[in-house]
């Protein structure tokens, strides 16, 4: 037995599945390497052989040459900014690397030095993005190869608490920084509806929110724009496509009560005196009677001054919105973590609040929906739909999603499966049947349905 040796850069929530998967086959030896060697040590633990536990700063580029020189592939689930380091490494030493990250142009520079190093740096295999390109790349080609033409391309996906789980205003709860996912809302959606490119940014992001019919009317989603889709025409190879669109889920209510803390200030990062960490304690009601104007902290006149400054007088949304508020706290005596600026400390209070109770679990919702015209001229609808649920006490549904991709992409690195030279990124049938083939053996896949 050869062993193989894998290094894993970074020890977040979506590592334990990966490990888990790769540490499945006897001949793999694992090093887990993080900063903080007690982050390192505490995800090895949950393993009884062949993983050992390093610390190693990013930033030490001499560190991280010795630790990538001594094994075939590494993983790396840092934050996407230093891929490019590992990448540089892992070049000099002729090692493979897996990424569940998009493909940036800084990481892209280096696609021809990997080839010529003669290496795989697989990209993008997580969930989204990952498994939505599996399938959707598959589906794409079936239909050209048949002589039909894909028309629409619309595809939703989200990381949200299982529905009997979903009890706060939001709908959703945190995995990852609370900060992150609210500074999301405010990044530009663009994509290609009816012929034509669409952009949408801050409250109007919220406001093109659309019910989604997912053909699950038990689920009541919503869904708005992600990113850039219009690169995918290019990305997928549907140039025939009049409408792309890839975008984020939530559960109905999210960007209503999303758009009024907006209009409220809450996603500033600006400086306030008032919040700065050396200022005098300060309740909810009194930072509320600020960011609104009122003339006095009562609950009447707060809530006047919200309905006013969100315009709910004939929102339908107005007493979930300010139940939602309520629950927050913002017209309660509760003293605030002053973080400096309204977003941090709106953050502060969320990450305590919004937090996966003991017993809870998450569900992960993707779906693909194909508009074809077949080669007779004929119309046809497609569905690709992904339901994952967390197990309470063991993976949540997101980690698994992410985590498993990766790990099956390392394995067939490792037997020399998946050996296409570059940066990559799973777009091509190549590189995706076989991930599909075992993903699907760990009751991951997608399941397709013809309208």
């Amino acid at each position: 037995m050869v062993e193989k040796r894998v290094l894993l850069l970074g020890s977040g929530f979506v590592a334990a599945p990966c490990v888990e998967y790769i540490l499945r086959q006897p001949e793999n030896r694992l090093t887990i390497a993080s900063r903080r060697l007690e982050n390192a040590q505490a995800l090895a633990l949950q393993f009884t052989k062949n993983v050992t536990a390093v610390s190693c700063d990013i930033n030490n580029e001499q560190a991280i040459e010795e630790l990538v020189a001594q094994h075939d592939v590494v993983i790396s689930l840092i934050p996407y900014i230093h891929h490019t380091k590992v990448i540089r490494a892992a070049i000099k030493y002729k090692k493979h690397v897996v990424t569940t990250s998009y493909v940036s142009p800084a990481m892209m520079e280096y696609d021809q030095a990997a080839k010529d190093a003669g290496i795989v740096v697989m990209n993008e295999i997580g969930l989204d993005p990952g498994i939505d390109h599996l399938y959707a790349v598959r589906t794409i080609d079936e239909v050209h190869k048949e002589g039909g033409k894909l028309l629409e391309f619309i595809s939703y996906c989200g990381g949200l608490p299982a529905p009997e789980d979903s009890n706060n205003p939001f709908g959703y709860k945190f995995s990852w920084s609370a900060r992150g996912v609210l500074l999301a809302l405010k990044n530009t959606a663009k994509y290609l509806e009816n012929g034509k490119i669409v952009q949408v940014s801050g409250t109007a992001l919220m406001d093109s929110a659309k019910l989604l019919n997912t053909g699950y009317p038990g689920y009541a989603f919503v869904g708005y724009g992600n990113r850039d889709s219009t690169l995918y025409d290019t990305r997928y190879a549907i140039p025939e496509a009049t409408t792309i669109i890839r975008g984020t889920i939530r559960y109905d209510g999210f960007p209503q009560f999303v758009k009024a803390l907006v209009l409220l200030g809450f996603l500033e990062e600006e400086e306030q005196p008032y919040l700065a960490v050396s200022a005098a304690d300060i309740t909810w009601r009194d930072v509320l009677a600020n960011v609104t104007g009122a003339s006095d902290t009562s609950e009447q006149t707060l809530t006047d001054a919200i309905i006013a400054k969100c315009a709910l007088e004939n929102n339908p949304r107005k007493s979930h919105i300010l139940d939602g508020m309520k629950w927050v706290g913002f017209f309660s005596s509760t003293k605030v973590h002053r973080r400096g600026n309204l977003l941090d400390t709106f953050c502060a209070t969320l990450e305590e609040k919004m937090q996966y109770e003991e017993g809870e679990r998450d569900l992960v919702f993707l779906q693909h929906r194909f508009e074809i015209e077949l080669k007779d001229g004929s119309r046809q609808t497609r569905t690709s739909t992904l339901v994952e649920y967390g197990t309470p006490g063991g993976f949540s549904a997101m980690a698994k999603t992410v985590g498993v991709p990766c790990g099956i992409a390392v394995q067939l690195i490792l037997e020399g499966k998946l050996k296409t030279t570059g940066v990559l990124a799973p777009t091509t049938a190549e590189i995706n049947d076989p991930i599909i083939e075992r993903i699907e053996q760990e009751g991951i896949g997608m399941v397709e349905v013809v309208l």
